[in-house]
């Protein structure tokens, strides 16, 4: 059996102006990284301003578990199986993180016969976009760090810094660090930190601004630090904005790739779902929109982080409505979430597996909730018996939910076409709803119960002090009315990771809220979730080789 790598070398690649003549893009508007990726110009936004949108499909999942659910290799497949029924769709997915690829989840580009290609790029640097957001983020922290060594102009207290460094790698050696060490001419000595870059406030401005002017102006409202007088220090303070924008004009750019078989796809941004807000840019969902009849893109995790941002805060703030949501799951999983170990997965267990399906259930129900309808897809393995799929299609058929089992990480498209089928005929007799779960007028706490009831199921929730006094600093600077970005652990619909299921009798506690004002929201840190990820003990880089001949192996 191919590793998915083997698969991707193997890839009949076309070369990446034919992927966007199949789009109508001219030539003049592709600007090839190589043969087989690109950027797409500015000028094409304005050209395809007048065409009508296609129809948007969100994919999402339950909560993630050791079995694995595979919801991007469905996204991949389902945009593969819309080809081969005759329906032109564009796929929008987020770009990998280092800090994953060489970390335990490993790469983002799908699995087996649904990838996205040229696999070893998209997982490695790609077109850049990582580093220039890295590179724009330490520019802005290198410029408050110069202000304060040249005199102090804005009076900033160093105690209150508001940004940290970033870095597209995991690295917990560098959570907290002190700077300015080595004498005067070195800068002044204060308590610093990194985060991942995917988690950077930069990340998620790229990922929702509209074009270059609304770049600018989101990088120089970011919230850098609080002066001596206790008032809010700027970006545009420091003057740093145009900077960051000439290192981020490129990077706003969507990237142009292709699957398998050589469908579209627009690959772009990629802000982590428990630590940010999880969705790939609204300029490629956009523009994908545009480019094809159906837009089918994913968000981050289960529903009750990526898709619950998707349509809180993406959708909100771009003015897009979903037409479908695409549930996937594994029979493994729901009898994981059902108590079976992980070395029993694969024996039947029909008993565990209906205890383990109410995780499912909440995720239908969550995205009822946003008024959209949904299909259910099953991503199938040997081992399912067909007992428990029959268990599988009369729980959603009891809700009134499709089910597909596809086999599209073996088959690629062809595994795909019944799902393709039932998200076409589901958009075309049951038209969506699509409605934010809470209003922004609503204050912080009250926006955020409303999160930990209808979509998490607990009790309430319990603030910290420091989380009490963050919030009424950023309510008094205005800021009250913006969505609020859970930073969530992704295994649980709770903030404990052990609790599987749908787990009852608990209250979500909210440490601190910190305001990225740029980006337009408030990110709530509950748990112990951390914005700097940490190596696993076996990295998945120890497996990582490049031969002689530049041939990469061991990426998955």
């Amino acid at each position: 059996m191919l590793s998915d790598i083997e698969i991707a070398q193997q890839a009949h690649m076309k070369k990446i102006n034919e992927i966007a003549a199949s789009l109508g893009i001219p030539e003049e508007e592709v600007e090839p990284y190589g043969h087989y990726k690109a950027k797409l110009s500015e000028k094409l936004f304005a050209d395809t301003a007048d065409k009508p949108d296609g129809k948007l499909i969100l994919v999402t999942a339950i909560n993630p578990t050791p079995a694995g659910e595979g919801k991007t290799t469905v996204s991949v497949g389902l945009t593969e199986a819309m080809a081969k029924i005759g329906k032109k769709a564009v796929l929008a997915l987020r770009e990998p993180s280092l800090g994953p690829v060489f970390g335990i989840k490993g790469g983002a580009a799908g699995g087996g016969y649904a990838q996205v290609v040229p696999m070893e790029d998209i997982n490695l640097h790609f077109t850049g976009d990582m580093h220039a957001i890295t590179a724009a983020n330490n520019l802005l922290c290198a410029l408050l760090d110069n202000h304060m060594q040249q005199g102090n102009e804005l009076m900033i207290d160093q105690r209150r810094v508001m940004i940290d460094r970033c870095l597209d790698m995991n690295d917990r050696a560098l959570r907290n660090v002190v700077i300015g060490l080595g004498g005067k001419v070195n800068g002044i000595p204060r308590q610093d930190s990194f985060r991942i870059t995917v988690a950077s406030e930069v990340m998620a401005i790229l990922c929702l601004a509209s074009d270059l002017d609304d770049l600018k102006k989101r990088l120089g409202s970011i919230l850098i630090a609080y002066n001596l007088k206790g008032e809010p220090v700027f970006a545009r303070d420091l003057g740093a904005e145009g900077a960051m924008t000439a290192l981020l004009k490129d990077a706003l750019k969507p990237n142009l790739v292709q699957t398998l078989e050589n469908n579209p796809v627009l690959m772009h941004g990629g802000p982590f779902a428990n630590i940010a807000h999880g969705c790939n840019s609204v300029r490629a969902t956009k523009l994908a929109l545009k480019l094809g009849d159906y837009c089918i893109t994913e968000a981050g995790f289960g529903a009750d982080l990526g898709a619950e941002k998707f349509c809180d805060i993406k959708c909100r703030f771009a003015g897009m409505s979903p037409d479908c949501a695409v549930i996937v799951a594994t029979i493994r999983a729901l009898k994981y979430n059902g108590g079976v170990p992980k070395a029993e997965l694969s024996e039947e267990n029909v008993a565990a597996l209906e205890k383990g399906m109410i995780n499912l259930v909440t995720h239908i129900e969550n995205m009822r909730k946003f008024g959209l309808p949904v299909v259910v897809a099953i991503n199938r393995f040997g081992t399912d018996t067909d007992a428990e799929i029959a268990a599988v299609e009369k729980l959603c058929g009891e809700m009134g939910v499709p089910v597909s089992l596809t086999e599209i990480f073996a088959k690629g498209g062809e595994g795909g076409i019944d799902l393709a089928k039932k998200v076409c005929e589901t958009i075309e007799t049951k038209p969506a709803r699509f409605k934010p779960l809470y209003d922004t007028e609503l204050s912080i706490k009250e926006k955020l119960n409303v999160i930990a009831k209808e979509i998490y199921r607990a009790d309430g929730v319990i603030f910290t002090a420091q989380a009490e006094k963050a919030i009424a600093e950023i309510e008094k600077l205005g800021f009250g009315n913006a969505p609020v970005c859970v930073a969530k652990t992704q295994y649980s619909l709770s903030d404990d990771a052990s609790k599987l299921g749908r787990p009852e009798g608990f209250s979500i506690t909210v440490r601190d809220v910190k305001l990225s004002a740029g980006a337009g929201f408030v990110v709530a840190l509950t748990g112990d979730i951390m914005i700097m990820p940490g190596l696993p003990k076996a990295p998945a880089a120890m497996k990582i080789d490049c031969d002689g001949n530049g041939n990469i192996s061991g990426l998955f």
